[in-house]
């Protein structure tokens, strides 16, 4: 296996930011394959503020070649200032599961 897998995290501020996001990274081979997680509550510091609001958590399952786009696209569609991107590798997984990511991102 060439590719080198990423699990990307992406909170989005309700269901249609979150299924705009997740249909471009498809449509865009950017993913093979989003999860839209709704019903998360967020605490967080922004501009020395305690803040907290309801999202919806996306998972995206990309190759590491492909996240510059992918990082690209979600800020060019996220609405919030500074959205959260962070990929964690994926260190192992079922051969074929990781073989139609490579070819669905490819």
């Amino acid at each position: 296996m060439a590719d080198e897998y990423l699990l990307v995290l992406c909170t989005c501020p309700n269901a249609t930011v979150a299924a705009e996001v997740a249909t471009a990274l498809i449509e865009q081979n950017l993913a093979a394959c989003t999860n839209r997680v709704p019903g998360i509550r967020s605490y967080y510091r922004w501009q020395g503020h305690l803040e907290q609001e309801d999202e919806v958590l996306l998972l995206a399952k990309t190759t590491r070649a492909r996240f510059p786009a992918l990082e690209q696209a979600i800020r060019a569609l996220h609405p919030h200032e500074v959205p959260e991107i962070i990929a964690v590798p994926v260190v192992a997984g079922a051969e074929a599961y990781l073989k139609w990511i490579s070819e669905c991102t490819a």
